[in-house]
């Protein structure tokens, strides 16, 4: 697994030396001249937490998650305050945790952004089953959320069973979506998990449609080494040919893939914190990426705050590119929305695509992952599902190694990869 992931590191570099985080940071961010930014926003509370879930979370408390708001809000301001006028940025995601849990500071953390920053496509904000009320939508969207993201995982009772879930009250849900209604609505599954078939996905997802989703997101699910969760993912014979069924049942349905995991009913309706260019993170465990660095804020919610009542960003790890590095990282998060155009290589790194990967695009076309047309490069099904297969490799390899050792350690001093 680590040899496959360093292997392609390797050749995509063209060296042998790792991505190396190191403690190092910058106080002041260099995203003035930045084009299509966005900005993420991490609330790690949860009411009870899922043992498969491997975000950074924390159990819930009024009194801690009102402290860690505050230091939030001043974290928005330190950043903000860099830039001399106020900065067009595409969009803004909140994720968890259960943001909802703090839906009524939501406006409050919104105006802090306001201050700073110009949205000017949306703010999309995650929503555990039980959030989904008329009360708390209307809430998030009178201070300005757009779109939401509903963490069902699965509607059917066993899955519900082996993730620890509850069974969703699906008839309030589609009262509320209904009552209070938004730009995307987006409905998230796990598949991959044991011995889920076809017809367990497909009914899933049938059913988020007809409760008034525009919008649905299958992530794989992956077995994290530090999690307590024994569930264990489906062999890659069958998750292919689970996830070949699915998108051949979403297309002949008229919901077109958006992104490698999702599928929506219309096109305006989008979800995706991950296809961003460059991105500001605020809070414990975001990351924010720039031209030339990519950091990650320390996970511990005391230190967190700690750093920031000191006038001091909370960045744990700092990771500043080589040329290649960030050419292979953009890459990689660009084919997330299953198309890389090369007039965007060009114009963010100045180069052309093919003089820096020609042989590769060649190999991926050859073997039937890449479909060509216009110098637009588009993922066919079978390149859709290895894009999975080698994510989740990357992910076990880079992701698993660095948040286990983040969830211990709130500052570490160095961590290759």
């Amino acid at each position: 697994m680590s040899f496959l992931t360093s292997l392609a590191r390797s050749w995509l570099t063209r060296s042998l030396k790792p991505f190396t985080f190191k403690s190092d940071y910058d106080q002041v961010l260099p995203y003035e001249n930045l084009d299509n930014l966005g900005l993420y926003v991490h609330l790690p509370f949860c009411k009870s937490i899922c043992n498969f879930c491997p975000y950074c979370k924390k159990l819930y408390s009024e009194e801690e998650s009102n402290r860690y708001i505050d230091a939030l809000i001043k974290e928005i301001h330190l950043v903000g305050s860099q830039s001399k006028e106020k900065k067009k940025v595409t969009s803004l995601y909140f994720g968890g945790g259960t943001p909802a849990l703090s839906a009524p500071r939501i406006k409050e953390i919104i105006e802090a952004i306001n201050e700073h920053f110009i949205i000017t496509e949306g703010i999309g904000l995650e929503l555990h089953p039980e959030n989904v009320n008329k009360d708390t939508l209307q809430i998030l969207k009178d201070a300005g959320v757009t779109k939401i993201s509903i963490g069902i995982q699965s509607f059917r009772e066993k899955y519900q069973s082996i993730l620890g879930r509850r069974s969703v009250d699906t008839k309030a849900m589609k009262e509320a979506l209904e009552a209070v209604p938004f730009e995307t609505v987006s409905m998230d599954f796990i598949f991959a998990l044991p011995s889920q078939t076809y017809e367990d996905l497909k009914a899933d997802v049938d059913e988020a449609f007809e409760l008034g989703a525009n919008h649905v997101a299958i992530y794989p699910f992956i077995d994290f080494t530090f999690t307590s969760s024994k569930v264990k993912a489906l062999p890659k014979k069958e998750k292919r040919a689970l996830l070949d069924a699915i998108t051949k049942h979403c297309q002949e349905k008229g919901y077109p893939r958006s992104t490698i995991w999702t599928f929506s009913s219309k096109p305006e309706a989008k979800y995706s914190s991950m296809t961003r260019e460059t991105f500001l993170g605020f809070g414990c465990s975001a990351t924010t990426l720039l031209r030339d660095q990519f950091k990650i804020n320390t996970f511990d919610v005391d230190a967190y705050i700690k750093r920031i009542e000191e006038g001091k960003l909370p960045t744990s790890l700092t990771i500043r590119f080589k040329k290649r590095q960030r050419m292979v990282y953009w890459l990689f998060w660009t084919a997330y929305s299953t198309s890389v155009d090369e007039k965007d290589f060009e114009k963010f790194f100045g180069v052309p695509l093919k003089k820096m990967y020609r042989f590769e695009l060649w190999l991926a076309k050859k073997i039937g992952y890449l479909a060509e047309k216009d110098g637009v490069y588009t993922m066919t099904l079978k390149g859709a599902f290895y894009y999975h297969y080698f994510e989740n490799f990357y992910t076990l390899s880079y992701i698993d190694k660095m948040w286990g050792i983040m969830r211990k350690e709130p500052f570490p001093k160095q961590i290759k990869l």
